[in-house]
């Protein structure tokens, strides 16, 4: 979908505002070489740290540095008992194929730096698929599924920082493959970090993911902020989503921009039987301070893999433009699971095909042994304080004729409707209440004067600093 001038320029006054705060949350500028030593700066500061050119990385762009990150991680990982280490990635362009981490151990990249995924397959081991998942999503795999290009398994306090670097996954190749059916395994993410505890990820630039951009998985305590994220949406590259909680528990995603050729935050818990067997929901997750553009998708989606369940979630403070939809709830029979006790406020949305979006209809499943009766209960969803202009339609709302969608509150929500004499609302098998809507919702739901709810008690995850160090 092509975007207007106006929204183009929009756009770019975005990116440029965006651009200048992450140079502001920048507090700190690397050095070109670092080697092994201790560091006294900060409380936050690894006791060890080492440049990537300390282990014969090289800068050109053109030489594979797999095998110094390697050796590099393998030498810091060591030390992860004596006051945990740094690595630091200089100035230059490194290519690299899929590398691991290592706890108590912070991966700094400089300002000037960009990490180039190499296109090599053979640089790219394979692992399991994930085990709520019960497959690959792009393609079976026999059991298996490309690493991400940063991995790491169960890890205690990572960091992955910088100057605002530049990762590239340089996914072209990847997106042709998928489109053209000649996928083995399913494509690898950018950052995927699983059973792990207290990661951090914040002030880089993210581009070109070959699949998900951030995946944490079955972990907890995960502090995402100050990321830009970009990847084509058009022509569009395939599942590029920006972050993925799956999984998780204590989840604080804040500050960052992403354009995406799909959901910019999808929250998920595993696909059909598997998440079901497997059961580790999502919760407590806080959304804040997002801008999205997906011309193809939602700023915010749930599901659709939430077998696992997915309850309290809180998005506050988002900006959309250009989307597909603001918010979509995404299951089917067969998922099981659970998406409750959801809230969001303060939305502002500008260019856009739905406001609202919930489907119990979405049929894509792991494979044929799901239980058509495994129906999920989607209840308690609460939306407030939301504006929506050059709208196409204000809500399309299907829930599930043997189990509707229930409790679902909107209050102080006003949508301008690209054509006003269009009707705005689409609803089948939902039951809530509403106040003050315009265009006023279908009938399903119940006009009440009432506010929704939004928790005012915090969570542990927002007390969390960043572990910001000079290095």
């Amino acid at each position: 979908m092509a975007s207007s001038p106006i929204i183009q320029g929009r756009v770019l006054k975005l990116v440029n505002v965006v651009a200048f705060l992450l140079l502001l949350l920048n507090l700190v500028e690397c050095m070109d070489e670092i080697s092994l030593k201790s560091d006294k700066h900060s409380t936050h500061c690894r006791k060890h740290k080492a440049s990537l050119a300390d282990f014969g990385g090289v800068n050109d762009g053109k030489t594979s540095n797999t095998k110094a990150f390697k050796a590099a991680i393998d030498q810091l990982g060591k030390l992860a008992s004596n006051g945990g280490s740094m690595l630091v990635v200089p100035p230059g362009k490194w290519l690299t194929g899929s590398f691991n981490l290592t706890s108590h151990f912070t991966l700094y990249i400089h300002k000037d730096a960009v990490l180039l995924a190499s296109q090599d397959e053979r640089e790219w081991p394979l692992i399991p698929v994930l085990p709520s998942y019960g497959r690959g999503r792009d393609a079976p795999g026999n059991g298996f599924r490309y690493q991400s290009l940063i991995f790491g398994t169960n890890l205690t306090d990572v960091v992955i920082t910088g100057g605002n670097g530049t990762i590239d996954g340089q996914g072209a190749i990847w997106w042709d493959k998928l489109q053209k059916d000649e996928l083995n395994y399913t494509r690898p993410y950018l950052i995927e970090i699983m059973y792990s505890k207290d990661i951090q990820i914040f002030n880089l630039t993210l581009l070109n993911s070959p699949n998900w951009n951030v995946h944490p998985v079955y972990s907890r305590n995960i502090f995402v902020q100050g990321l830009t994220i970009l990847a084509p949406t058009d022509p569009l590259s395939p599942n590029t989503d920006g972050i993925n909680p799956d999984s998780c528990t204590n989840v604080r995603i804040e500050d960052c921009f992403i354009v995406s050729g799909d959901d910019c935050i999808a929250i998920k818990s595993g696909w059909d039987q598997y998440g079901i067997a497997f059961g580790m929901p999502t919760k407590h997750v806080i959304i804040r301070r997002l801008t999205c553009i997906s011309p193809e998708s939602a700023v915010i989606a749930l599901g659709s893999e939430m077998s696992g369940g997915i309850r309290d979630v809180r998005a506050e403070d988002i900006t959309a433009i250009n989307t597909e939809s603001g918010v979509r709830i995404k299951s089917a029979p067969g998922r099981g699971g659970y998406v409750k006790n959801i809230f969001v406020r303060k939305m502002n949305m500008h260019t856009m095909k739905y406001v609202f979006w919930m489907t119990g209809a979405y049929g894509q499943h792991a494979d044929d042994h799901y239980d058509p009766n495994a129906l999920p209960d989607v209840s308690e969803i609460n939306y407030s304080d939301m504006v929506g202009e050059n709208v196409t339609l204000g809500g399309n709302l299907e829930g599930l004729n043997k189990r509707p969608f229930k409790d679902i509150c909107m209050s102080n929500v006003t949508i301008f409707a690209h054509d006003p004499k269009k009707s705005q609302w689409n609803c089948t098998d939902v039951r809530g209440v509403s106040s003050q809507v315009s265009p006023k919702p279908c009938s399903l739901f119940k006009e009440q004067p009432i506010k929704c709810d939004f928790p005012t008690k915090r969570l542990p995850i927002e007390d969390v600093k960043l572990k910001v160090c000079t290095p």
